[in-house]
Parts: structure tokens; sequence; C-alpha cells
């Protein structure tokens, strides 16, 4: 398959995919998950076949768990479709409508971006995600998953794609990538792509954007942190911090780091590490932690690790201001959460970290688009142009102007002539 070739088919055919009625969007979802119901058995046959070659390889406990694809997986994409389906169709809604003079009215119209490769990880569950969120906003997608779920993408795919060509979508809707070095043809395809999306390892997405002329939109690393203010209510605080590290440690969206205020540093950390111990949990701190609990010793530099398994690194900080300037300088802008009982505190948390998700007194790993009500995501920005954090429905949104006139020529205004006087309508 030549990436170049089929990549220019499919910007051809995306005006025609964004000329869909959201009904026949909403059909081809509805096929979709239909479809995959049916196909389960063959989906989860292809997967034991990806798991059985990756524990042979020796691969990690953590990557493990994010290739399993299995009865509550499908149970979970399934009414990610269901509840993208009840969702409003983001494409042809007026953003604008202004009168620039009497017969001249122009609109700013929300349409699909167009063409948009995604590079993702070996999660089998982002297949299914992804290409449904494009197929609902209108944009055609090139995937690349991960070559350690081979065979369950292509299953999945094949099934998704035949489901939603059956309903009337575009035969080049969807494309399937399976080779690496297709990879680097995709980069190449700046004429025809719009949009990548990256998901994966930081080194990864730095590649991608170093070796393209496409846009890049996404995330590197997911270093994520809670913080326990000196106002913050423990009974709360425990449960809400093991559940960020342990709900779903390999996750970009689980804590990485704990910050706690030095005032609270006796009582809260012997409570914080018999629960975290409990759960597995390994603790890394600095030596001043190390003096109140029993934890490895780490420098400054070790706050910028993203472990994504079962280790939490531990500081203490004077106050809200600390913490914020901790996480703005070790983060990575993604979700950073404060337990506290003080608004002005965390108010203050809200406003001066600079991250894609502010939380108060609950668990980072909401940063979801499936659990902000978006029908899943195809990835989550900690950039700031265009979209920023889960990546739903509007972040796979562009516009257009739509000019409207009468005979009008700018010479005209430009002579004095006739004027605007632009009124909203």
């Amino acid at each position: 398959m030549n990436i170049r070739e089929e990549a220019h088919k499919m910007k051809l055919a995306s005006p025609k995919l964004a000329a869909c009625s959201a009904e026949q969007k909403n059909q081809a979802l509805s096929a979709i998950a239909d479809a995959l119901m049916a196909g389960r058995e063959e989906i989860f046959a292809a997967n034991r076949s990806d798991l059985a070659a990756a524990r042979e390889a020796g691969i990690s406990d953590a990557v493990y768990k994010r290739l399993k694809f299995d009865e509550g997986k499908l149970d979970s994409v399934i009414e990610g479709i269901r509840q993208l389906i009840r969702l409003e169709d983001p494409v042809g809604k007026v953003l604008l409508a202004r009168e620039l003079d009497e017969g001249l009215v122009l609109k700013r119209i929300s349409c699909p971006i167009g063409v948009i490769g995604v590079i993702f990880e070996a999660r089998p569950d982002a297949l299914v995600q992804i290409s449904t969120l494009c197929l609902k906003s209108g944009n055609c997608a090139i995937l690349k998953g991960g070559k350690e779920t081979a065979a369950t993408n292509r299953v999945l795919f094949g099934i998704i794609h035949q489901a939603a060509v059956s309903c009337g979508l575009p035969e080049s809707c969807l494309l399937q990538a399976e080779l690496h070095n297709e990879i680097d043809e995709l980069l190449s395809c700046d004429r025809d792509v719009d949009l990548l999306i990256p998901r994966g390892s930081n080194a990864f997405v730095r590649y991608i954007m170093d070796h393209t002329k496409i846009p890049v939109m996404g995330h590197a690393d997911g270093i994520c942190h809670v913080y326990v203010d000196r106002d913050a209510d423990f009974e709360k605080a425990i449960p809400i911090l093991v559940d960020a590290k342990i709900q779903y440690t390999a996750a970009c969206n689980a804590a990485e780091t704990l910050l706690v205020d030095r005032s609270i540093a006796a009582d809260f950390l012997p409570l914080a590490a018999r629960a975290l111990k409990d759960a597995g949990v390994a603790i890394r701190g600095t030596k001043e932690v190390t003096e109140f609990i029993k934890a490895e010793e780490i420098a400054d530099d070790d706050f910028r690790q993203e472990y994504l398994d079962l280790i939490l690194a531990v500081k203490l900080v004077d106050g809200v201001e600390e913490a914020a300037e901790h996480i703005n300088t070790y983060g990575s802008h993604h979700t950073d959460a404060i337990i506290t009982e003080n608004a002005e505190t965390a108010e203050y948390f809200m406003q001066m970290v600079d991250s894609a998700g502010v939380y108060q007194n609950c668990s980072t790993r909401f940063a979801d688009g499936f659990r902000y009500g978006f029908g899943a995501e195809v990835g989550i920005s900690t950039g700031k142009i265009h979209a920023r954090g889960p990546v739903g429905l509007e972040g796979l949104i562009t516009y257009k102007y739509r000019l409207v006139g009468s005979g009008q020529t700018v010479g005209d205004y430009a002579s004095g002539r006739r004027s605007f006087h632009f009124r909203d309508l």
C-alpha cells in the first residue's frame, strides 16, 4: 500500500464525508457498535494471540494491561459509541453571523479539519475511540496502531470500516497503516494530511514533531501531581491519592508526584504511606520526606520522571505558591489536583498551575474524554493552540467563513462610496 496515494484519495473524499448528515453518521456509528458486538469472539481470539506474543516477548505488566481487550473493554467502547451518537453534531454550526453592509453577510461555520493521521500506542480500544470520533466529526482518519496489538487492530479496523461503508460513508473515510516504515511515509504527506495526533512516549512524540511539516497535536508526558494542602480533609485526601495512583497506573493521567504542605507532613505522611503501601505503591522522596516515612531518597531532577508504575515521588512544600511553582517547573502541563477545603487556596492553585486540567478534591484520573461526556477522546493535548485537555468532537472541528454578497466590490469601500456598518445578526 502506498500511503501517499491513499492519503491523496482521502483528501479528495474528505468533503464528501464532511457533507454527510448527522443521521447518516449516527447510523454508521450504530452499525459499528452492533458489528463490534457481533464480532466479539473474533476480536477476543485475535487479542489472545497478541497477548501470548507479548508475554513471550517479555513485555512489562504496565504495557500488558494496555494491550488487553476483553468483555469490559468492549462494553466500555460500545458505551462510548452510544454516548457519541447522543451528542449533537458539531458540524455546520453558525458560530458568527454578521452583516457587514446591506446585502453583504458574513458567517463563520464549523466544519471538520479534513484528514487526520493518528499514531497511537498499544491500546486496541484507542482504535475504536479514535475512528468513531473522527467519523462523527466528519473527518477522514489514517490509523497506525502499535505492533503489539496488530492482530486485534486488524480485526477491529475491518469490522469498523465495513460497517461505516455499508451505511454510505465514503470508502476512503478510514485507512489502516500497519507497517512501521509507513509512519515516515505518513509524515511526508503534508499536502494531504491536515493534522497528526501522536500518542506514545516522549521520545516518540518528539520524533514525530521533528520529522514532519504537518501540524501536530498531542502530549508527550503525563507527569501529574496531587498537592495536599494544609487545609485538606485527610478523609478525602487518602482515597483520592490512592485512586489517582493505582486506579490505572499505566495511564497518562495517573499521579506521579505527591506534594504535601510541610505544616501537616508529620500527621499526613504516615497515613498516606500506610495506604499507599497497602495498595502496593513504592514511595520515593526527598531527604526531608525520609525523616517522616520510609522511602527511597531521590533528588529534584527525579521529579521529571513519568513512572507509569506503582511508584510515587513525594516532596514537601511551603504552601500553595511553592506547590504551583514545582508543578510548573517539573510537570508536563497535563492534569494536577489540589486537596483543600480552602476555596481561596484552591482558586490560586487553579489560576496559577499552567496545566490542561486543574482539579480540586478529586482524582487526576477524571482527565478523560469519556468521563467528560465527550464520547471518548482521540488523545489529550497539553498544547494551547486549537485544542487542550481531552480532545473530543470539538477538538476535531475547525471553521470556515462564508460571505454572501449582492454585487459588492472592495473598490466601492476603499473609495468611500460605500461604508461598512457591521451589525451582528
